[in-house]
């Protein structure tokens, strides 16, 4: 079968290759047909090495598609089953999950350093998928709490989209930060991620929703889909200023995953108010608070890994606000290309072009 492989973390690249075999099937396992698979900037980072992931291996998270077989032990899931990818499930059973903090357990993450993948003659053979599912592959074996039944009625693009970049976006708005109504927000970074916190933001009665970005097309999206006014960086302390009388925001995301942006939105948000951390940084990117401040703001840090909640409940939430036609999430796609494509799509992620590719297998 055709997957895209990165063969050395860091790597522009991926090679697309005709020759690779999903394995790894078995007791609690599921085989399944990708139909679509979204492109997230966490691939990119998993390419660049600034995200943790034995190479070589499979990008892509963000999938969905049609369940081949099962394996012995599975119940609740059927051949021909339409799923989306889950790439962090839960066990049910560690100490994070009985304390109902799902989106911490480590099963996922564990999942991530056995191969999935094999490419016979290959030196090595062995190939990873990355954080244990591949999904810029035709074919994948997936633990089968990773793949969760969707409705008929949503498409496999939209589901792709839901199982990663819209519910880390929606999740950090109603789970971790919980904006209340008639609050000031400011979203630092408007692509697939950021633009899912702006909708999230205006499904909560956010009064004032401030999208920040260098790009000039995420800004006009960001307007599209709900923000109030949307501003390159140097144009934030104006905004702030003109939409909070200088106070600062009530909530500010930071959806790009870097110190410096970090610290920018940590001075942006007022005393008391909250700093949300969405975006996925490095392991040697450090971030400077003062312990004076700290003690004297009293503003809320919050990170939050894939929407900060109970995911299968995210889940549902969101196809049920999409039906309801309260979040957009066809118009977060504006880019469709085929698996050989991969790299083109790429290319267009980088310059900020894309909001959210589709990769159609």
């Amino acid at each position: 079968m055709r997957a895209a492989v990165l063969h050395e973390t860091g790597q522009d690249k991926l090679e697309v290759l005709d020759d690779i075999e999903a394995v790894g099937f078995g007791p609690g396992k599921v085989r399944l047909r990708l139909r679509a698979t979204g492109l997230c900037h966490s691939d990119l980072s998993a390419m660049a090495g600034v995200l943790p992931q034995p190479a070589p291996f499979v990008p892509g998270h963000e999938g969905a598609g049609e369940i081949l077989e099962v394996g012995d032990g599975v119940t609740g899931l059927s051949a021909g089953d339409r799923v989306l990818v889950c790439w962090l499930p839960a066990c049910g059973g560690c100490p994070a999950c009985q304390r109902g903090q799902t989106e911490l357990c480590l099963t996922g993450f564990m999942n991530a350093g056995t191969p999935n993948f094999r490419r016979p003659g290959g030196s090595p053979e062995d190939v990873f998928g990355m954080s244990g599912t591949g999904t810029f592959a035709e074919e994948i074996v997936l633990a089968a709490p990773c793949a969760v039944p969707i409705p008929d009625d949503v498409p496999y693009d939209i589901a792709a989209l839901i199982g990663c970049g819209v519910t880390t976006g929606l999740g950090a708005v109603f789970n971790t930060a919980r904006v209340e109504a008639g609050s000031s927000v400011a979203v630092i970074g408007c692509g697939g991620v950021g633009i899912s916190v702006i909708q999230g933001a205006r499904a909560s009665g956010a009064a004032q929703i401030v999208a920040v970005d260098p790009v000039e097309s995420r800004r006009e999206a960001a307007l599209r889909f709900g923000a109030t006014e949307a501003v390159a960086p140097d144009g934030l302390d104006t905004a702030k200023n003109s939409v909070t009388a200088g106070e600062g925001f009530d909530y500010v995301f930071e959806v790009v995953g870097r110190s410096a942006t970090a610290r920018r939105a940590y001075e942006i948000t007022r005393r008391g108010g909250t700093l949300c951390v969405v975006g996925a940084g490095a392991l040697d990117d450090f971030l400077q608070l003062n312990m004076f401040e700290l003690f004297f703001d009293e503003k809320r840090i919050l990170p939050s890994l894939y929407g900060g909640g109970d995911v299968l409940r995210s889940y549902r939430r969101t196809i049920d606000l999409w039906r309801a036609g309260r979040i957009d999430l066809e118009g977060l796609i504006t880019h469709r290309v085929r698996l050989g494509e991969i790299n083109d799509a790429i290319g267009q992620m980088r310059t900020g072009e894309a909001l959210r590719t589709c990769i159609e297998m």
